[in-house]
């Protein structure tokens, strides 16, 4: 099994990502990650999604989803070729002045940002790849996390 990164052009409107999931769906395939943004073309929506498979199952999903009708155009990426990123938000639980500081540290080694505090809490803004915010969740994980936010990957090829 390889992961693998689909990106279609589609009609930017209702019932498109519907569609899409239910192409997942119905063939049993599964989705690790999906993202959907609007692309500097008016009424087109770039869609990225991450999924696992082998040769044949990611063959179908690109035949698949090139029969949908709003879909214009499917490109199949090695997760390799591309530049990845994603962006995560990470509420740590943290009592104490001490432990703030800690996680500020911490942000500040993953070239993350505190985006809020609280006097209970403070929230942490990483983007990278998807190690990188593993690697940090482990980090902050014996603080305490209280609320994870992941956006899923999103991906250009590179060049």
């Amino acid at each position: 099994m390889r992961t693998h990164i689909f990106t279609a052009l589609v009609e930017h409107k209702p019932g498109v990502l519907q569609r899409v999931a239910s192409m997942f769906t119905r063939r049993r395939f599964n989705i690790e990650s999906i993202t959907v943004g609007s692309t500097e073309q008016p009424g087109i929506a770039r869609m990225t999604i991450l999924t696992r498979g082998d040769d044949k199952i990611l063959e179908q999903i690109e035949k698949q989803m090139n029969k949908l009708v709003n879909v214009i155009k499917v490109t199949d990426h090695s997760i390799n070729e591309c530049v990845c990123r994603e962006l995560c938000i990470v509420k740590v639980n943290a009592p104490k002045e001490s432990h703030k500081s800690q996680v500020m540290q911490y942000a500040d080694v993953f070239r993350g940002r505190v985006v809020d505090v609280s006097p209970e809490t403070i929230s942490v803004e990483i983007t990278g790849d998807s190690n990188k915010i593993d690697a940090f969740i482990d980090l902050v994980k014996v603080l305490g996390i209280k609320v994870v936010a992941r956006t899923g990957i999103t991906a250009m090829p590179r060049g």
